[in-house]
This record gives structure tokens, sequence and C-alpha cells, in this order.
């Protein structure tokens, strides 16, 4: 691979293409400065374009990127490093790469030198062809600028990158381009300019027709911690080629699902040529005591999420291609779509023709297929089992949620389910509130002070896999303050005696826990009253959504919480009041309280249900006035008065 600068070829494209980007030199840095005083870095320009031609009868496809940016304080200077990546699918063709720094009044360039090859590393993949190429900035000071370019070839026309108009500092001139030949036919979509903020021109020069979508004064994205994904706020554009012709002969690439099926077919037509005999042994003997076809799928399903261990690959097209089952159970590991061909293959050979593989996007990808029928739907592959007129979804890749749920991160989405020829777009559903619920049960006594009391927690649907993912394999006093953060009650003087764990092998039961605990410098004694504040756990006592968020928050799940509190009445005390119930409704949450007398008991029943999985902005109004309404509820207090 020839790695050499060829700075004259990359203006020379970044001209053709009709980018006439005014040099920064005529806004001085001090201008910059005063614009942008709260950042350490502005970008000048982020420019990515594709050129895509007809060469030698075969599409050709080339993307060039460029970017500048300048140097506003002393802490950007530390910023000194950039990258870019390239794979066997996506080839880089060439690179430069220098610092603009001021010399006597005039800008001088200084090449970097310093640039290493690394794999590029994901916590969520185990092994993958992508490489980063990282660049250290030389001579950096304020006022100077960091350039680089760079050249790509895409070897496959289904799967062409989308462009991102954000950044993690302002943008001015934010811009994406593609140039066909014009038998080359192309299709786009734009998400997130509600506004239409985003320019679009088209033009037709030298027998070409070139394409321009360019946003200028691009704020700086704000990052937030529990988004639904950086897909469904950010101004962006999905790109794709829908046909080309060649010698009068027109080939349909991306245009509607039946292409993308069929693209996708190509990928599983191959699979499992030959029966694996020691696969199917096993999967008679986990089935031979199974009556009914869905007990043998359930069987299936839970053997695979024991036996078989997820591991991420993202190698060429192997990050597209099942493995055949007979090497995933040679290994013992797979990913996603090795897991789902493996519950195929052994539901197969149980004459069971009714579960097929399916693709999926997980739920930080926004688009329906039909918004976009291109690959950029789908990063997850699942098999879906047809019970009936239901369908129940089977993703191993979630090695804790029993069979009947999916998992928690397609729960929404449409799946693109494969049988042969066909395909049928089904629709995943989102696990009901009920069926996540907790329960906290729990029986308290009041001795010299304090708060003695027993409970037990049941953590069902996904709060169960959750909890349990969370927890791990710890153990010793690292699991003894993992369970005390579950069952925390009142204030930090909150003290664990001892706990018991239930279920935690079998997914199908909720895991429980069974605990006792104490609690000190919660009561209040007034005189003879006792003051009590009943409800022992409040539920977003501190709103998760703060003010300024933009974006919206993700539950991941809804939930339904349940606390049941049995005060037992100290002998020499009696109850003078008692709070009235409380109820909130509304299209967010539902929360009820309702209080109870019986005999020397007092019982408190404390209901909280979320339900919607992200709140979006426009919902954060209601969100704060039913928090607020929440904490006048939690202030409410028993008063008990010596007799």
């Amino acid at each position: 691979m020839n790695w050499s600068i060829s700075k004259n070829n990359f203006f020379a494209s970044l001209l053709l293409i009709g980018i006439h980007f005014i040099s920064t030199a005529q806004n001085s840095f001090e201008e910059y400065k005063k614009q942008y005083p709260d950042f350490n870095e502005v970008v000048l320009l982020d420019y990515q374009g594709y050129d895509i031609s007809i060469e030698n009868k075969k599409i050709k496809i080339i993307q060039n990127t460029s970017f500048e940016s300048m140097i506003l304080s002393e802490n950007g200077i530390h910023n000194n490093k950039e990258s870019f990546t390239y794979s066997e699918l996506v080839k880089l063709l060439d690179y430069d790469a220098y610092s603009i720094i001021n010399v006597k009044g005039k800008e001088k360039k200084v090449k970097v030198t310093q640039t290493s090859e690394k794999n590029s590393s994901s916590s969520s993949v185990f092994f993958d062809d992508i490489k980063e190429r990282q660049m250290v900035f030389p001579n950096l000071e304020t006022g100077s600028k960091k350039v680089y370019h760079y050249k790509r070839e895409f070897i496959d026309p289904f799967l062409l990158h989308k462009y991102m108009f954000i950044g993690g500092y302002p943008i001015k001139n934010a811009t994406f381009e593609v140039k066909t030949d014009k038998n080359i036919n192309i299709g786009y979509k734009i998400f997130n300019d509600p506004n239409n903020t985003i320019e679009f021109s088209k033009k037709e020069v030298k027998g070409k027709f070139i394409y321009t979508w360019t946003l200028k004064d691009v704020k700086a994205y704000k990052f937030e911690g529990n988004s639904p994904g950086i897909l469904h706020s950010a101004p962006h554009i999905d790109i794709y080629i829908k046909d080309y012709t060649i010698n009068n002969t027109k080939t349909e690439v991306l245009n509607d699902i039946d292409l993308l099926h069929k693209y996708y077919q190509g990928f599983v037509n191959n699979i499992n040529k030959k029966e694996c005999i020691d696969l199917k042994k096993i999967t008679e003997d986990i089935t031979k005591d199974k009556t009914s076809e869905e007990e043998k799928i359930k069987s299936i399903f839970y053997w695979v999420k024991d036996n078989i261990k997820y591991v991420a690959f993202e190698n060429g097209y192997e990050g597209f291609i099942p493995r055949d089952a007979s090497l995933v159970y040679e290994r013992k590991f797979g990913d996603c779509k090795d897991m789902a061909n493996i519950i195929v293959t052994m539901a197969q050979y149980e004459n069971i023709n009714n579960v097929n593989l399916c693709w999926i996007g997980t739920r930080d990808i926004p688009y329906s297929y039909t918004e976009l029928a291109t690959p950029a739907v789908d990063n997850h592959m699942i098999a879906a089992y047809k019970k009936g007129d239901e369908y129940i979804f089977l993703d191993a890749t979630d090695r804790e949620t029993r069979y009947g749920l999916p998992s928690s991160f397609i729960q929404g989405k449409e799946a693109l389910m494969n049988n042969g020829t066909k395909f049928e777009i089904i629709k995943v559903p989102v696990v009901s509130a009920l069926e996540n619920r907790v329960d906290d049960i729990v029986k308290i006594q009041i001795k010299n002070g304090k708060l003695f009391g027993t409970g037990r927690m049941e953590f069902h649907g996904f709060n169960r896999s959750m909890t349990l993912m969370q927890i791990g394999d710890a153990s010793g006093k690292t699991r003894f303050e993992m369970i005390k953060s579950l069952v925390l009650k009142g204030n930090n003087k909150f003290n664990l005696n001892s706990f018991t764990e239930e279920n935690i092998p079998d997914r199908d039961l909720p895991y429980n826990i069974n605990y006792d605990f104490e609690l000190d410098n919660y009561l209040i004694k007034v005189d003879n009253e006792l003051y009590l504040n009943p409800i022992l756990h409040k539920i977003f006592e501190k709103s998760p959504i703060q003010k300024d968020r933009i974006t919206g928050y993700d539950f991941e799940i809804i939930s339904f919480f349940n606390s049941e509190y049995e005060y037992e009445i100290p002998s020499n005390y009696t109850l003078k009041y008692i709070p009235s119930n409380f109820t909130l409704d509304n299209e967010l949450l539902k929360v009820g309280t309702t209080y109870e007398k019986e005999n020397n008991k007092i019982k408190v029943k404390y209901t909280f249900e979320v339900k919607k999985i992200v709140i979006e902005p426009n919902d954060f109004q209601l969100w704060d006035d039913s928090i607020k309404k929440m904490k006048s509820n939690y202030s409410e207090t028993l008063i008990l008065t010596e007799k």
C-alpha cells in the first residue's frame, strides 16, 4: 500500500467537486476566540465526499475526507491527536496530515511524521479487521491549525457510510458531497433536520452529477448519558446507490426491502450445507424428554445460552455471514449471527421448520425498513420462532433473559425475518411494566428508637436479568455491598445484617433476595410523639433528568415497582395520624400510595410505574411536574403518640 503524501491530488479533488471554502486567514484567531470563548478548538472544515463512477465495467467508489481545525486555548494544545479508520471493505488509498503554524506573520506547514496504525478497539467486539491510523500533530500553539485528508475505496456498493453534521466542537462548515456518473442513480434520506437547515444543491459538471449538502455554524453536539442514541437526535444523511447501468444493462442495488433482503440472502444461502452429527446428537439429548414443540425450542435456546459464549466479530464479510453451526458447536463461541444460526439449525434437526433467522437493528438505530431499506437499518441478528399467530424472539447473546422475552435492546424494533426467497417484517413488542416488576415486601418493628425489618425483593423480567448481569460473579464483600445497594432503605445508617438469594440459575423464576436489616437515625421523637416517614425507598427522589438536558432520557425498559411496608405499632404507642391515599396517573407515570391500619399494624402500599421507555424533551415539563407531586407525597409522615 502506498503511504506517500499526495497533497495536490487531494486539493484537486476538492476543487473539482465544488468545495469553495474561504481560507481562515481572513478570520483572525482573535475573532474565533471571541466567537467561541468556551471552547478549546473550532472545526473550520469537516468535509466528506464520494466519487462514484464506472471503470472497467465495474462500479468504483472513492471517498475523500478533509478536516481543518484551529486551536483556541492553551488547553486545546493538548488535543494534538486525530485518527481515522479503514478495513478490508473500506481500503485506505492515501492520506496527508500537517500542522499550520504562524511564523513571523506567515503560515507555515509542518508535516505530521509521528503516525501509527493499530487495531481499532471496541469493548463489544472481540476481533475485527478495522485499523485505526493515529496522527500526532507537531508544534501546536494557540491559533495554529490541524489539517488532514485521506482517501478510501469502498469495495461493496451496498455498504456506504452515513455522514453526521455534528462534532464535539463547533463546526464552521460541514459539507457532504456525492459525485456520480450520469448512469448511476443514488438515493438519500436526511434525518433530524426539522427546520431544513441543511442546504442542498445539485448540478451537472462535465457530464457528472454533483450533489452537495452543507450545514454552517454547527453548534457543538452535547453528548448526554442515557440518550436513546446519537442517531435519534443528530442531523445526518444516509446515502445509497439505487442502480447503475453498464452497456445498457441495469443493475439494481438498493431501493426497497426486496433488494435489501436479496442482498442479505447472499450471506445465508450457502451455510450449513453439511449435517453436524455431534450437534444433532446433542439436540436429540436435550429434547428427548420434551413433548411439545415449544418445550424443545426452549431447551435449545437455553442450551445455546449456557454453552455458546458470545464473542463479537467484525472481520470483512465475516461481520455479515453466519458461520456454519458445526463450527460454532466445535468452537463453543460465536457472535449474534452464529448463535442465531445454531438455534435455527438445532430446531431443524428436530424437524421444527418455523424458526428463522432475522436481521434487526438495536434501539439506538432509529430507522424502519420503509424509511431506509439499506444495511444501515440493521446491526444485529436473532432467531424467531413462530408459535401460532405470535412470534417468540430468540436472542442468545443476552445470557440472563428468560425464554419468551426479547433482549431489551431490540424492544419496539422491526425484524426482517428470512424464509428462503421470501421475507416478513415483524415487530418486536415492548415488554410490559408488570412483566418487569420489582416487588419489595417488608415487615418492620420499632425498638429502642430503631427500625428492625425483614424483607423479600423479587426481580422479574428485564429487572431480573439486568440485576444479575450487574452482579455477575461478584463474591464476598463486593457481592454484599452490591446486594446492600439493592435493598437499601431510609438513609446511610442502614445496616444490612444478612441476606440469602434464590433462583439465580433458573431463568424462568424471579431472582429473589431475602434480607434483614436495622435502620438508625430515621425516627424523629418530639416529646411523646414519634414521626415516621413510611416510604423507605423513594424512587426518583432525585430526578435523573437535569433541567438543561437536550436529548431524550432512555430508561431501556419500562418497569413496575411495588413496595409494601407493614409497621408493627409498639405496645406503648397509639396511631395519632395516618396520611391520605395518593394517586398520580398520566402518560409518563402511574404512582399510588395507600395507608391502612389493621389491629396493631400499619400497612403502606406504594406502587410506581414508568410507562414510557424514552422520556422525550417535550415530556420534560410533565415529568418535572410529576416529580414535584411525588416529592410532596414522599414528605408525608405517620405520627405515633405514647399512651
